[in-house]
């Protein structure tokens, strides 16, 4: 597996905006649309309230000198709208395989914005898998569909734990070749 690095990391584009590498300058939005319960909620990582420098840390962790996992902001400037719409991330999990997750602020919610981003992102394949996989809430059916229009196929059900609930959350999981 071939580690990346934030300099090198693409700038994906969009139709309506850029999928970029996080800066430090995104901590305040990521902070606020991050303490929302609506989307810590549907995430299975944030917690909520959120605790002061979760976002910090977050934010560090995307831009260390090499990782895993690579982490886009939806960046809206393109259209002259907000800088940070949402974030969007692979996480490599072997060679050929990486987990998608990704949050869109509620503003930008029922916008097709999560849609066109997942697609972005599938046609660039920038770490270059076979295929992804995602997990999604049960009651997150806007999820569901985004997945589903972005070709995912479901495989089945299962449990994840969300920090946010404190509890174990029934799950669909979806797979995509690329």
């Amino acid at each position: 597996m071939e580690m990346t690095k934030v300099a090198t990391q693409p700038v994906i584009e969009a139709e309506r905006f850029d999928l970029r590498p996080l800066r430090t300058s995104d901590r305040g939005l990521i902070e606020m649309y991050a303490a929302d319960k609506r989307v810590a909620t549907m995430t299975t990582s944030i917690p909520h309230p959120l605790p002061p420098g979760t976002s910090e840390a977050f934010v560090t962790r995307a831009m260390s000198a090499t990782r895993e996992e690579d982490v886009w902001a939806i960046d809206g400037t393109k259209e002259g709208g907000s800088e940070l719409m949402g974030v969007i991330s692979m996480q490599q999990i072997d060679r050929n395989q990486a987990e998608l997750g990704y949050w869109v602020a509620p503003a930008f919610w029922n916008t097709g914005l999560a849609s066109e981003a997942v697609q972005a992102l599938i046609d660039a394949n920038p770490m270059g898998n076979a295929a992804l996989f995602a997990v999604v809430f049960q009651d997150n059916a806007a999820s569901a569909k985004v997945l589903t229009h972005c070709g995912f196929q479901y495989l089945g059900e299962a449990e994840s734990f969300s920090v946010a609930r404190n509890a174990t959350v029934p799950t669909w999981t979806y797979s995509r070749k690329l």
